[in-house]
This record gives structure tokens, C-alpha cells and sequence, in this order.
């Protein structure tokens, strides 16, 4: 599973937005960059995508700017990492339950949609709200506690 560079700041803008979201006013798309840390052009780019989506309001004139379309607790991290790259998980850019395999790889198949399956349970659960307020749900919190979690294995070659 890898999360690109695009769905990560499209995820982190949006979530800008969210603690932004009391003030109801619109955002510059440089105060987004600059607070986060994005280059803008990219950044520009990602938030014309997620106002196709429908997850961001655009506004022209010197108020203008990037709000939020919905309140903050009703956007998944799900939804913006779909709005910029698809869906959460595909094998060769098909749905796993397209993707058939012969012989002793028949199983694979499951184990790409339980994969899907796990990357929904967590990115599903977690609102840009949550994120934004630092308090995400407790079985995402548990997860990420667990030592296992947070260790990269990368098996070594000839292994």
C-alpha cells in the first residue's frame, strides 16, 4: 500500500481547511501552501480536483479563496484520497474483485480485498474533523500505538 505525495497534501489541505472552518470564511490557496508547507502550483491543481469532487467551495474576488463544502465531521480521509487519486485500493487500476488468478494465485484475489477491506476500516473511520481536533477514533489510535505498526520490514534479498 502506498499513499502518493498527491493524496497526502490533498489529506493535509483539506484538513487545513477543517481547523479553519469555525471562521466560515474562505482560504487562499497560498496561506494553505504556506501552512502546510505545499508547493502551490501542485496545491492549486489538488483543490481544483476536490471542488469537482464537491469536498471544497471556491470563491473568486479579494474574500475569496477554499472552504469546505460540508462540515468537517462529514468528510472521511476516504473521501479526499478518492476525490484526488480513485479508489483506495486496486490491483493493476481494477477493483480486486475483477482481478482473477489462476491456479495456486487463486487466493490472492482475497487478500487484495481484505486489504481493501483494512484500508477502508481506518480511512473510512477518520474525519478531517477528528484529525484536525487531534482526536482520532480509538481503534485508529490503537493501531498506530502498536509497536509492529510503526516498524518498516523489509526482508532482505536472498531471503
Amino acid at each position: 500500500m502506498r499513499i502518493s505525495t498527491k493524496a497526502d497534501y490533498a489529506v493535509r489541505a483539506a484538513v487545513e481547511l477543517a481547523a479553519r472552518a469555525r471562521e466560515n470564511a474562505f482560504t487562499k490557496a497560498e496561506t494553505l501552501a504556506t501552512a502546510q508547507g505545499l508547493p502551490l502550483s501542485f496545491l492549486e491543481n489538488i483543490l481544483g480536483e476536490l471542488r469537482a469532487a464537491g469536498l471544497v467551495q471556491t470563491r473568486r474576488g479579494a474574500e475569496g479563496g477554499y472552504k469546505l463544502a460540508l462540515p468537517p465531521h462529514e468528510i472521511t480521509i476516504a473521501d479526499v484520497v478518492r476525490a484526488v487519486e480513485g479508489p483506495l485500493a486496486s490491483v493493476r487500476g481494477e477493483p480486486p474483485e475483477r482481478i482473477t488468478y489462476a491456479g495456486s494465485a487463486a487466493p490472492l484475489q482475497d487478500v487484495w480485498i481484505a486489504v481493501r477491506a483494512s484500508v477502508r476500516s481506518v480511512c473510512e473511520a477518520v474525519t478531517l474533523a477528528d484529525v484536525a481536533a487531534g482526536r482520532l477514533p480509538r481503534r485508529v489510535r490503537q493501531l498506530a500505538a502498536d509497536p509492529d505498526a510503526r516498524e518498516t520490514r523489509v526482508r532482505p534479498a536472498g531471503r
